[in-house]
């Protein structure tokens, strides 16, 4: 082998043992870093996302008390729910009733898996809000939805949707402070101030949400917009 071969061989086994240092620094705690800044520390739904929060939802998934935690930073108002099959073949785990939040009243309480209830914090407090505060220069007081939990296979399909895990929830519209009611069914075509608003809202949710599904995607969502915590990620 050449010089230049062996001295580029060198130089990533070089860099792969800096960042195994690296990695065990910020493990064992040697070296301090902000928690949002590790990629190991708990997610904190109150602060504004960035390139790690990808990693830290994905870590919600699997580990309920992690996901729990997780919520409690947030404005959500929840209550744990037992794991359970409602229905057979529609498990329901790690999973919470989500309420309201200290700043949004919901349509009704709803089933969310813990990590769709950790998609809608993140969702509600930064991106909703600031899409409303910018179009209208008011908050999101109401999010009128069409639920969560629902037994059955994606339309046309023998694939169990993800609603069946309470997994996915459905918005069809929302309230402002004044007022003012904006619906995907009437307004996604309406007024100029309307359609901007609605797709912030929808370009916001492909943040948090692994899938984002309104009414471009087909007219089965012409009335809300589908969001989901499933394993492929798509923003229509």
């Amino acid at each position: 082998m050449s010089e230049v071969g062996n001295g580029s061989a060198r130089g990533f086994l070089l860099f792969l043992l800096l960042l195994a240092l690296a990695a065990a620094a910020l493990l064992r705690g040697w070296v301090e870093i902000p928690p949002r800044w590790n990629p190991w520390a708990p997610l904190d739904l109150g602060e504004p996302p960035n390139f790690l929060s990808g990693f830290k939802m994905a870590r919600l998934r699997d580990d309920p008390r992690r996901c729990l935690q997780a919520l409690e930073t947030s404005q959500l108002r929840f209550d744990p729910v037992a794991d359970s099959l409602p229905a057979p073949g529609c498990p329901l785990e790690n999973s919470v009733r989500l309420r309201s939040s200290d700043t949004l009243a919901l349509g009704g309480d709803f089933l969310a898996s813990c990590p769709l209830a950790a998609a809608f914090a993140l969702f509600e407090e930064h991106g909703l809000q600031p899409a409303a505060d910018a179009v209208y220069g008011q908050p999101v007081v109401r999010i009128e939805h069409y639920g969560s939990f629902a037994c059955r296979n994606i339309g046309g399909s023998s694939r169990r949707s993800q609603h069946a895990s309470a997994n996915a929830l459905d918005i069809a519209g929302f309230r402002l402070r004044d007022g003012t009611r904006i619906t995907l069914a009437r307004d996604w075509n309406g007024s100029e101030r309307e359609q901007r608003f609605l797709r912030q809202v929808r370009d916001a949710a492909c943040g948090p949400f692994n899938a984002v599904l309104g009414p471009e995607y087909n007219a089965a969502h012409h009335d809300h917009l589908h969001l989901d915590m499933g394993t492929f990620r798509i923003c229509r």
